[in-house]
């Protein structure tokens, strides 16, 4: 090696000139890498600053966009008065049905009109009950057992609707029997709970609805909730022309998920599907079914216009873009 000694300084200021000049190149790069990342950084920062003025949109989406499938069903109650009526409305609901409907339907009609409603149906979708007893046999004079109804296709029946509620005298009690007939012949229900008018105005929704479901419930396995769906009707609102905003109704909705979460879980509650009733009408049908706990309808009055009815069976799925 050549050593820096005074005998060789023309090859020692070399060797310093480009030892200096490799260092100065090193000292460019790393220059411009810490130049590069001072940017970047101060960049990022700015970009983050500004989307905190910048507002957020959710998009709340109907249950039709969910795992749950939309579930609009009708309630004929003490109607028609005959059987030719029931035959004509039947055909007239049955061809609002198509393949594009976005969900599942069902309609529940008075025992006499079971048979001949369900040839015009078909397979297309059930015929329900609009009651059942508790009771599988025995010396109860008027009342239909779920075997009865099973014998003769019924797959579907409706338990605990409020006119039966404060009509008919039942209790939570005999509901819940009701329930347990169904589910016990490997039936399904659909489980009507609601709030009068003066409950309502008490604040007590949350309560009633909480004490209806439970012991509508009792008894009742995770198993067999596949079995059960829930309608929440405000007493308030059936029959009297007075609807639910959405909001409303979502907010019982969600306090009714929340209430079977406590009871069975959250799998099984997110799976439950929760309807709205009480005048329902083509007007309110696609506000109330963009909500996300909505899943479906319990219509009364417009269920017996087939027209009205077919345009609530073919809701529109919307999505509601709400800025926060």
């Amino acid at each position: 090696a050549v050593q820096s000694s005074p005998s060789h300084p023309h090859l020692f200021c070399i060797l310093w000139k480009e030892t200096f000049s490799s260092s100065l190149v090193i000292f460019d790069q790393y220059l411009f890498l810490y130049q590069f990342i001072m940017k970047f950084s101060i960049a990022a920062s700015l970009l983050a600053t500004a989307s905190a003025f910048v507002p957020s949109v959710n998009v709340e989406k109907s249950s039709a966009l969910f795992a749950r499938k939309p579930f609009i069903t009708g309630n004929w109650k003490l109607n028609p008065s005959t059987k030719e009526e029931a035959i004509a409305l039947a055909t007239s609901v049955t061809s609002a049905v198509t393949d594009e409907t976005p969900g599942d339907v069902a309609i529940f009609v008075p025992f006499p009109f079971i048979e001949c409603v369900s040839n015009v149906v078909g397979d297309k979708f059930p015929v329900g009950a609009e009651m059942v007893s508790p009771n599988m046999k025995g010396a109860f004079t008027g009342d239909i057992s779920a075997p009865m109804l099973k014998s003769c296709g019924v797959e579907w029946a409706l338990a605990g609707h409020s006119e039966r509620r404060t009509i008919n005298a039942e209790t939570d009690e005999y509901i819940n029997g009701q329930c347990l007939a169904l589910i016990e012949n490997d039936m399904s229900v659909i489980l009507c709970i609601g709030e009068t008018l003066e409950e309502y105005e008490k604040g007590l929704v949350g309560a009633v609805c909480e004490m209806q479901l439970k012991k509508g419930l009792c008894g009742v396995s995770p198993e067999d909730m596949s079995k059960v769906v829930i309608a929440y009707e405000p007493v308030w609102a059936i029959g009297t022309g007075k609807v639910a905003t959405p909001e409303i109704a979502q907010s019982v909705h969600e306090i009714c998920r929340g209430v079977i979460s406590e009871m069975y879980g959250p799998q099984i509650a997110e799976d439950c599907r929760i309807l709205y009733g009480g005048s329902v009408s083509p007007e309110s049908v696609d506000g109330l079914m963009a909500k996300p706990d909505i899943d479906g309808t319990l219509v009364g009055g417009a269920s017996l216009d087939g027209e009205k009815f077919g345009r609530i069976i073919n809701f529109q799925p919307v999505e509601a873009p709400v800025a926060v």
